[in-house]
């Protein structure tokens, strides 16, 4: 019972404070815009240039497509794509990392709706219909794969700090934590589940735990559990909130780039970005 207590509370705890912030991110004033063309929105000028460097601009309609931006935001999102550009050695271990917990976010979605499953009196195993199966192996594919690449991705990279004279200069205490973290939440999730991989056990757990029934749990499997609240809490506190900064900060500040017109929205939020005085001084 206390553990379901634990595990719904830091899942309403991670929505919650991330929901938070991206309020708080929302209701910021106005940023320093870089637009930085090429601007994926703006039509007819995805290879360069822009919508203003037409005669008499501010006559002419201004065609926005945000389902290009959307798909120049996911390149980024889904596989770090400036990383990669700029620095493939250290993509190879960052991506491994974010791709193990992509492929854990997907295993966890599979877990609760195997934990429904057998909950609604249904089987999740091979030769248990096309639901049941599809569930079975689609599970202990991402849980294992997933595992593996979150743990070898956080402790490379975590070693890489530690090795690398560039890095360790501006590495801080919070990022080495961080990186721990995230191996300490992925390495007592491989030692619960080593026995078992196909993850009954674990469909099971979820299942009871969704249920709040009481269920014998080992000492390793209540540290798994224990580590997950601490780092569903943390998260969104900490610099790995990035996936709620990451729209804003491609939406808000590398494309910001609306015009400021007289009586528009933007001339309003300029007026009040240049009434704001800053409470601190540079020194």
């Amino acid at each position: 019972m206390a553990l379901s207590v634990l595990a719904y509370a830091a899942i309403i705890l991670f929505l919650g404070l991330s929901a938070y912030k991206a309020y708080r991110y929302a209701k910021m004033p106005l940023n320093g815009r870089m637009e930085l063309y090429p601007v994926p929105k703006e039509q007819g000028h995805e290879y360069g240039g822009s919508y203003y460097e037409q005669v008499e601009w501010w006559n002419k309609e201004r065609k926005v497509d945000h389902k290009a931006e959307l798909i120049d935001m996911l390149k980024e999102m889904l596989f770090i794509k400036k990383l990669f550009d700029n620095q493939k050695p250290l993509w190879w271990l960052s991506y491994a990392l974010h791709l193990g917990i992509y492929l854990l976010i997907a295993w966890t979605v599979l877990l609760v709706l195997g934990g429904l499953t057998l909950l609604a009196g249904g089987q999740v195993s091979p030769g248990s219909g096309i639901w049941g199966t599809l569930l079975f192996y689609l599970t202990a594919f991402t849980g294992l794969i997933g595992l593996l690449l979150a743990a070898f991705g956080s402790a490379m990279l975590l070693l890489r700090r530690f090795f690398d004279d560039t890095l360790r200069k501006y590495t801080t205490p919070q990022e080495y934590f961080n990186l721990v973290l995230l191996y300490g939440a992925t390495c007592t999730g491989i030692f619960v589940w080593i026995k078992d991989l196909t993850f009954g056990t674990a469909r099971e757990v979820v299942a009871n735990l969704m249920s709040f029934t009481s269920f014998e749990a080992s000492g390793l499997l209540v540290a798994h559990i224990v580590i997950l609240f601490v780092m569903f809490i943390y998260i969104p506190l900490s610099k790995m909130s990035h996936y709620v900064g990451k729209y804003f900060s491609f939406h808000k500040v590398l494309w910001e780039n609306e015009p400021n017109l007289k009586g528009s929205a933007i001339e309003k939020k300029v007026q009040q970005a240049l009434a704001r005085r800053p409470a601190t001084t540079w020194s």
